[in-house]
C-alpha cells in the first residue's frame, strides 16, 4: 500500500512538474511575440556564455531583461533548448527553483534564463545545487544590491558576475541616431581628443539631452513619461529590491527616500553628514548603512578619497547622485558643477578607479588627475601636477589638456 502511495505520489508532482514547465514556456512565447529590442549593449559582446553559469547585475531599468531575451532568440535560432523564467511570476508559488530545473533537464533543457534572481528566496542555494548536479547552462539576472559574492552558499567560485551600466552618451547616440559609433580606451581619449571630436562633430544640444534624458534605455519607449518612469524605478529599487533582499525593513523604506532627496539637493562637495542625518531623520549611526544600501542599489555614488596601504575611511569623501538623470528626476534648478562632476564620475566609475584628489576634483587609476568644469576653467589648481587635464563642458573640441567633457561618454 505504501509502495502504491509513493509512486501516486511521485507521479503527480512529475505531472505537476511538467504543467509548469508548459506554463512557463507559454509565457515566454508571449513575451517574445512582443519582443523586438534588436540593440545590443556594450556588455553582450564581452560576456563568454558558454561558461556554466553567469550573472549579469545592475541597477533597475538598464536593460537586464532585454539582455536575457536577445540570448535567448539567439539560443532558439541555433536550435539549443532554452527556457526563460521570471523569478517574480506569481503562479511559480512555493515551486522549487532546482526541481524545476531538473524537471527542465529531464525534458531536453540545455540553458536556463533566470530573471531578477532577488526576488526568490535562497535563491544562491538553488543556483549552486542546480550548477552542482545538472548539465544546464544558467545565465541569471539580479538587482545590483544582490551581495552575490557573500551569499552564504558560496557561490562566489563558481559565478562569473557582469555589471551592466547604464547607457553610456555613446549608446545614447547610437540609438538617438541609428547609427555605429566606436568606443575609445581612456588613453587613446587623452592622447587623441583633438582628432576624435573633430571626427564625431558632437553637438552640445545632444550632449545636453543626454544628462537630462538619456541614461535609462525606457527612455526611448516612454518620452512622454520618462521621469514619472523613472521615479517609479527609485521607489521600485528601495521599495522592493532592498526590501526583498533583506537590507532594509518595509516601514523605513520612506527613510531611504527622504535620505536620497537630501543628497540630490546636498553639494557633492560639501558632504556634512550631521546635517545630512538630521534632515533625513536618520540617525548618524544608521545613515552610513542607508547610504551604502543607496549606493548599492544605483541611485548614488560614494566615492573615496585617494589612499595608501591598509588604510579606510569610515565613510566616503563625496557622495554623488549616481546619474546626472536622478538630479533633474528630483530637481528642475540643477546646478552646472554638479551635473559636470556626476556626469563625469559616473561614467569614469564603469571603466576605472576612481578617487577624490587631493588637488584637483578626482583622481583615476591613482594618475590621472582632473578638474571639471566650464569651458573657460583654468589650470591654476592643477598646473604643477604631472598628467592633469581638465574635463571642460560647452566645448565642442579641446586644446592640449583641455578635453571636451562630453567626450568621456565614450569609454563604453
Amino acid at each position: 500500500m505504501l509502495v502504491c502511495l509513493n509512486i501516486v505520489y511521485v507521479y503527480r508532482q512529475l505531472h505537476k512538474g511538467i504543467k509548469m514547465l508548459n506554463l512557463i514556456e507559454q509565457y515566454q512565447e508571449r513575451f517574445l511575440k512582443n519582443f523586438n529590442t534588436t540593440y545590443k549593449r556594450y556588455l553582450y559582446n564581452e560576456i563568454n556564455f558558454s561558461e556554466k553559469l553567469i550573472g549579469i547585475v545592475g541597477a533597475r531599468g538598464t536593460g537586464k531583461t532585454t539582455m536575457l531575451f536577445q540570448k535567448l532568440l539567439e539560443l532558439k535560432a541555433q536550435n539549443k533548448k532554452a527556457l526563460y523564467i521570471s523569478l517574480d511570476y506569481p503562479f511559480l508559488g512555493s515551486t522549487s527553483l532546482s526541481e524545476l530545473a531538473f524537471e527542465f533537464v529531464d525534458n531536453g533543457g540545455e540553458y536556463l534564463l533566470l530573471d531578477e534572481v532577488h526576488k526568490y528566496e535562497d535563491f544562491a542555494a538553488h543556483l549552486k545545487t542546480i550548477y552542482d548536479m545538472s548539465p544546464l547552462n544558467v545565465i541569471f539576472t539580479g538587482s545590483s544590491a544582490v551581495s552575490i559574492l557573500n551569499a552564504k552558499s558560496d557561490l562566489s567560485r563558481r559565478v562569473s558576475v557582469f555589471s551592466l551600466e547604464g547607457l553610456s552618451f555613446r549608446e545614447f547616440l547610437e540609438l538617438e541616431n541609428s547609427m555605429t559609433i566606436d568606443k575609445f580606451a581612456l588613453e587613446t581619449i587623452l592622447k587623441d581628443h583633438q582628432a576624435i571630436a573633430n571626427d564625431l562633430k558632437i553637438k552640445q544640444n545632444l550632449f545636453k539631452k543626454y544628462l537630462k534624458f538619456g541614461y535609462y534605455p525606457f527612455y526611448f519607449n516612454k518620452q512622454s513619461s520618462y521621469y514619472e518612469s523613472l521615479l517609479n524605478t527609485i521607489n521600485l529599487s528601495i521599495d522592493v529590491d532592498l526590501t526583498s533582499i533583506g537590507l532594509v525593513e518595509q516601514k523605513y523604506t520612506y527613510k531611504l527616500k527622504k535620505l536620497l532627496e537630501v543628497v540630490c539637493q546636498s553639494e557633492p562637495f560639501e558632504v556634512n553628514y550631521t546635517k545630512i542625518a538630521a534632515l533625513a531623520e536618520i540617525s548618524r549611526a544608521k545613515l552610513y548603512d542607508y547610504i551604502a544600501y543607496l549606493n548599492d542599489a544605483r541611485l548614488v555614488s560614494m566615492i573615496d578619497e585617494q589612499s595608501r596601504g591598509l588604510s579606510k575611511l569610515v565613510k566616503p569623501a563625496k557622495i554623488y547622485m549616481n546619474n546626472t538623470n536622478l538630479i533633474y528626476a528630483y530637481s528642475d534648478n540643477c546646478k552646472a558643477g554638479t551635473i559636470r562632476e556626476t556626469f563625469f564620475a559616473n561614467q569614469l566609475k564603469a571603466m576605472h578607479r576612481l578617487n577624490i584628489s587631493k588637488k584637483g576634483d578626482f583622481i583615476v587609476d591613482d594618475k590621472f588627475t582632473f578638474e571639471i568644469g566650464g569651458a573657460k576653467k583654468s589650470f591654476e589648481q592643477i598646473k604643477d601636477m604631472p598628467n592633469s587635464f581638465i574635463a571642460a563642458d560647452d566645448i565642442e573640441v579641446g586644446v592640449g589638456n583641455k578635453i571636451p567633457l562630453w567626450l568621456f561618454g565614450f569609454l563604453y
